[in-house]
């Protein structure tokens, strides 16, 4: 079996787990390994059905196209027979042998360790960082340490100082995870990101669904939320302010007249960014229909590449998690992102009056680049008076007709 392609932009993917052991029989189309995309962890199906054996190892990273395992299909599956168990062995002798085993395989990497030689220029960068060359393997021939190497090392953690005796734990972090990593570092350091902020009155919308809640779902199936009511607004602040809906591509700015919203869901395995297509022909029930699909996709694990490729603008709700305030990091390619928040009861002026609201704070982040402070303030005050009056702006003054109910 050969690594299949997730999608086009994947050349690679890491082996996270193999869910059987070499010399397993597999059944046909049995999930035999989970691997870590940049963008997704997907299942690994097997093809046919026999004994396997393993042609690579957890943590591994295996080019798309190059061989993962082989299944011999010559065999039929073996008929299980009682075997009585085994007596515990005592002797010492496989005890010693398999501290030899260790002690040979620790003298191996250690071998290769001091056998990595830094090129001048890696020499110079790890000199520079306090990084010793012995503690890193070089991804060079015979282990040399590449330029590379050198700059993605990091000086090491001395844990023994931080934990003084207690206990640590150490685990690799997920491909998914490190491809993470270093785009949320390239958005802070390749674009020009600020944050502007504003609040809403959330008592128009908590009318709506205390009053067509219940009649809502028994006609459609799904709740009626919140994201819908966010979705439209930004469809049409987008339309309003087209700059916000823009990228950077070098030195042009593409501009789109579709509206694929990207709304960030959390999952077992960590934030996903899954992509409501065509966001803009959606009614208020679709929206609610596509993300309650999305969701419960990310829950399961079973989120693919195609759910989560494109998008022109993303919303994120960290008010599901008790957040108040923050500012949103950009998610890349896209220019601009929306930041909901937990909604709080506050007091607020009212025609001269003070009074209770459902009040919530929203925040744009944008790249100054290509987004001037006009227009990253006009959007998000286009938003505002969208949910502050949502019959109006967003359901052209007909409820019903909007809510298909």
């Amino acid at each position: 079996m050969k690594v299949p392609s997730p999608g086009e932009s994947i050349s690679e993917v890491e082996i996270a787990q193999w869910l059987v052991a070499d010399g397993d029989y597999v059944e046909k189309d049995q999930t035999i390994a989970e691997v870590d995309s940049d963008k997704a962890t997907l299942d690994l199906p097997a093809e046919e059905s026999g004994f396997i054996t393993l042609k690579a190892n957890e943590g591994d990273v295996v080019p798309v196209g190059n061989i993962v395992c082989h299944i011999d299909t010559s065999v039929k599956k073996p008929i299980k027979e009682f075997v009585e168990p085994l007596k515990p062995v005592t002797d010492n002798h496989f005890v010693d042998q398999d501290l030899d085993l260790k002690s040979n395989t620790d003298k191996i990497i250690s071998d290769k360790a001091n056998n990595s030689t830094p090129s001048p220029a890696a020499s110079k960068i790890l000199s520079e960082k306090g990084i010793n060359p012995l503690d890193l393997i070089g991804s060079g021939r015979d282990g040399r340490i590449t330029k590379e190497d050198a700059l993605k090392a990091l000086p090491k953690i001395d844990e023994s100082l931080i934990s003084q005796g207690r206990k640590t734990e150490r685990k690799k972090l997920s491909m998914l995870r490190r491809k993470l990593s270093q785009r949320l570092v390239a958005v802070k350091n390749q674009t020009a990101m600020l944050t502007t902020f504003n609040e809403v009155n959330m008592t128009p919308i908590f009318e709506i669904r205390k009053k067509f809640k219940e009649i809502f779902k028994e006609k459609h199936g799904v709740n009626l939320g919140f994201m819908s009511f966010f979705t439209k607004a930004v469809v049409n602040a987008l339309r309003e302010f087209p700059d916000v809906h823009s990228m950077i591509d070098e030195d042009h700015k593409l501009s789109f007249d579709f509206y694929d919203i990207s709304i960030a869901v959390s999952g077992p395995k960590g934030l996903l960014v899954p992509v409501v297509k065509n966001a803009d022909k959606l009614t208020f029930s679709g929206i609610e229909k596509e993300i309650k699909r999305l969701a419960i996709k990310a829950r399961d694990g079973e989120m693919s590449i195609e759910d989560m490729e494109g998008g022109t603008f993303t919303i994120s709700n960290g008010g599901v998690f008790g957040s108040m305030l923050s500012t949103p990091i950009l998610n890349p390619p896209q220019s601009s992102i929306l930041g909901m928040h937990n909604i709080i009861e506050r007091p607020i002026a009212v025609n001269g009056k003070v009074e209770i609201h459902p009040m919530m704070y929203l925040a744009l982040s944008y790249d100054h680049r290509i987004i001037d402070g006009k227009e990253s303030v006009g959007f998000l005050l286009k938003i505002k008076e969208a949910l502050e009056n949502p019959i109006e702006v967003l359901m052209n003054n007909d409820l019903k007709k909007s809510l298909e109910i």
